[in-house]
């Protein structure tokens, strides 16, 4: 399902038009995105947890040319269910 079924599934569940449910989603995910860029994190009761972990800067090596190679540091995107999201996918 992308963005636009699911905007359109919403707003067939809950009766709305899909130019406002379009709205809810879109202000849905850009709550997300900016609580996460400050390094916050969401937890949706029930579905799961967004947050944002560091990872540290390591060695590597390139399968390609087997030289080593330095990975630096970086921020990632974690996502952690919840139980009755496990429990449904189960």
């Amino acid at each position: 399902m992308n963005k636009t079924e699911f905007i359109a599934a919403v707003a067939e569940k809950a009766g709305f038009k899909r130019e406002d449910t379009k709205k809810v989603v879109n202000a849905f995910i850009e709550t997300i995105f900016s609580e996460l860029e400050s390094g916050g994190k969401v937890a949706i009761l029930g579905f799961g947890v967004f947050s944002v972990t560091e990872k540290a800067a390591r060695n590597g090596i390139n399968p390609r040319t087997k030289e080593p190679i330095s990975i630096p540091a970086r921020k990632v995107v974690k996502f952690r269910a919840g139980a009755e999201l496990s429990d449904l996918v189960k």
